[in-house]
């Protein structure tokens, strides 16, 4: 692998994390964001779920791309990221139940997830399996860590606990509001604001050099 090749491979996966990242600059994929980000193991599970999808979807979409025809292209790709919507809510409701129970209907919905079903138009369908993947494997991971971010707040705020284990004593009063709805758009806002204002300040001291 020549040095332009392995930059490409690199910008792509990074650019997930950071530049483009699906929630905190693209702000896609809000029903998950803000629904089951509660706690933090509901927001990791959710995380990782995404991420499965959007891995191997992106993989055999790419793989496919010259066989799909155009005219039933969105389809096909439904089809492929409901077959491994399947395969992660058998092995969730199979390996962590409890889990499973909690991000309820949710996981079903990972396949209308904008996403990842805009990674395979956008990416999956024109690049090589190499590139699919590391763009899958980028963008799955911001949105993983950007749901996990949410929901460590919301959870520590919340319930005065991560990963259901007890941070603070006796006296600590719950912010309840923060694992009810309104506590993922708050949490959600002000990390919007944050990253906004902190990709502003690097453009301005970027432009001071």
């Amino acid at each position: 692998m020549n040095a332009p090749t392995t930059n490409r491979t690199a910008e792509e996966f990074l650019k997930g994390l950071w530049k483009e990242n699906p929630v905190f600059v693209a702000v896609l994929g809000m029903c998950p964001t803000l629904a089951v980000t509660n706690t933090a193991i509901n927001s990791l599970a959710m995380g990782l779920a995404t991420l499965f999808v959007l891995v191997f979807s992106s993989l055999l979409v790419s793989l496919l791309r010259k066989a799909i025809p155009k005219q039933v292209r969105i389809t096909t790709y439904i089809v492929i990221i409901a077959t491994f919507v399947t395969v992660v809510d058998m092995l969730l409701a199979a390996l962590v139940p409890d889990i499973h129970k909690a991000l309820g209907a949710f996981i079903a919905l990972i396949v209308v997830n904008c996403v990842i079903l805009g990674r395979q138009e956008a990416f999956a369908s024109k690049n090589k399996p190499g590139l699919a993947v590391m763009d899958a494997l980028g963008m799955g991971l911001g949105f993983s860590m950007a749901l996990l971010m949410i929901g460590v707040i919301r959870e520590i705020l919340g319930s005065g606990s991560l990963f259901d284990i007890p941070l603070f004593g006796p006296t600590f009063e719950p912010w309840v509001i923060m694992v009810l709805p309104p506590g993922g758009f708050f949490t959600l806002g002000f990390l919007l604001l944050f990253f906004n204002w902190y990709a502003q300040r690097r453009k301005a001291l970027k432009a001071i050099e």
